[in-house]
């Protein structure tokens, strides 16, 4: 029976060895349209976090503007979730209602 065991055991750890190589999800992190938040507010936010030219940063706002959602980048789990409650933080503080989310791309 211990023989057996141990047999076992290598494909245990190849199988575990296989899935750390796959990468990880990735999540988009998107910002959602309001009727409140103003468009300047929007662009800086995109610029500030997302490190976008204002050029990018004012195309990405009127796709949020006219489609409801605008996608501001793709990033591993715990990066996408910093992103998400930076963004929700420093809306609060300037009290805008600007809503930001993530899901799995």
């Amino acid at each position: 029976m211990g023989f057996m065991a141990t047999r076992q055991e290598p494909s245990t750890v190849l199988e575990r060895k296989e899935k750390r190589l796959e990468p990880p999800p990735m999540y988009q992190v998107m910002l959602l349209n309001d009727d409140f938040t103003p468009m300047e507010f929007v662009v800086s936010v995109l610029q500030k976090f997302f490190g976008m030219g204002r050029e990018k940063a004012t195309q990405v706002m009127l796709k949020v503007h006219r489609e409801g959602r605008g996608v501001c980048g793709v990033y591993p789990r715990d990066m996408a979730s910093t992103k998400v409650d930076q963004v929700s933080s420093y809306s609060r503080q300037h009290q805008h209602p600007l809503q930001c989310v993530m899901e799995e791309a």
